[in-house]
């Protein structure tokens, strides 16, 4: 397995429209998940910066897509969370079609991290959003996060209720997360190297 050292990291692009997309054609990954989900942790986590994505105390928080530009190789896409009921439906559904443009014209996308809850079985909005990933025939990792605050006694649960929630596809996976203690890290720069032909 090769591991990826992170040398730098630059938030090029907040984008609302495909005009303001990134035009040098490098690969990109998107994340998606719920509002209170720990995409920003995860993205710090696995840029191995502190607070470089910040990490709100009000869910909902990220209204752009966010294109961070990673050793200057790739792109981790972070997008608006979704099942924020603060968020109006009207904001919700101005986010819905500012990802699906992403998704219908991003020839560069090359895998999407879905990130669910360990904790909880995956809600109805995760199981809507990767139903929707899978209509665009994209390749799908599921990233349960939050492994860490899961007692030994009730991982085996938490897993076999994931496994089964997700029908998953060829070339679909699921990966345990903590941005705490590092777990699944490693797997998760394989996925990237993998995608972006690193030698």
């Amino acid at each position: 397995m090769i591991t990826m050292k992170i040398e730098s990291v630059e938030l090029k692009s907040m984008a609302v429209r495909t005009s303001q997309y990134p035009e040098d054609q490098k690969p990109e990954f998107l994340l998606v998940g719920r509002s209170n989900v720990g995409k920003s942790s995860f993205i710090n986590s696995l840029i191995g910066r502190k607070d470089y994505a910040h990490t709100s105390a009000t869910p909902g928080k990220t209204q752009t897509l966010n294109f961070y530009l990673v050793n200057e190789d790739f792109y981790l896409v972070d997008v608006p969370g979704y099942g924020y009921a603060a968020v109006s439906q009207d904001t919700q559904k101005k986010f819905g079609m500012m990802i699906e443009e992403y998704l219908i014209n991003r020839k560069d996308l090359k895998r999407v991290f879905l990130l669910v809850d360990f904790r909880h079985k995956p809600t109805e909005d995760d199981l809507l959003m990767y139903n929707f990933l899978k209509y665009y025939n994209l390749d799908v990792t599921i990233v349960a996060t939050k492994y860490d605050k899961v007692g030994q006694k009730d991982r085996a649960k938490c897993e076999k209720q994931l496994n089964e929630s997700f029908p998953l596809k060829d070339n679909d996976n699921i990966i345990l997360f903590s941005s705490v203690t590092k777990k699944g890290r490693e797997e998760l720069y394989n996925i990237i190297n993998n995608c972006i032909g690193t030698k």
